[in-house]
């Protein structure tokens, strides 16, 4: 990718990673390394780097809360899960992203 498709893909991932996360947690609790690898393999985060001072922002901001477990009594993990607030959160990103997915989606049509 060069610089220019590398610096937009950057700016859209930033844009829309908090709900990916959230879309994620709706599914299921997740721990830190697990939502970092989730989220690496779809190529929407570059580092756990990026994602933990965002974990920590949606803790503060009441879309996630947290709890430590230790699973199978090894070493114990945070584990982030949706709240109500997280939930609505997504719910209005998902219209917004279908109403304007399709427009941006029909402007750029057979541009590539």
């Amino acid at each position: 990718m060069d610089e220019t498709a590398e610096r937009i893909a950057t700016n859209i991932r930033k844009g829309v990673l908090e709900y990916c996360v959230l879309a994620l947690l709706a599914d299921r609790d997740m721990y830190g390394l697990e939502l970092a690898n989730l989220l690496g393999e779809r190529q929407l985060t570059a580092s756990e780097g990026s994602l933990y001072p965002l974990l920590a922002r949606m803790r503060e901001s009441g879309s996630v809360d947290t709890r430590w477990e230790s699973p199978g009594g090894g070493r114990p993990r945070r584990y982030y899960a949706i709240t109500d607030r997280g939930r609505v959160q997504l719910e209005t990103f998902t219209a917004v992203w279908r109403s304007i997915g399709p427009q941006v989606d029909e402007l750029v049509k057979g541009r590539a």
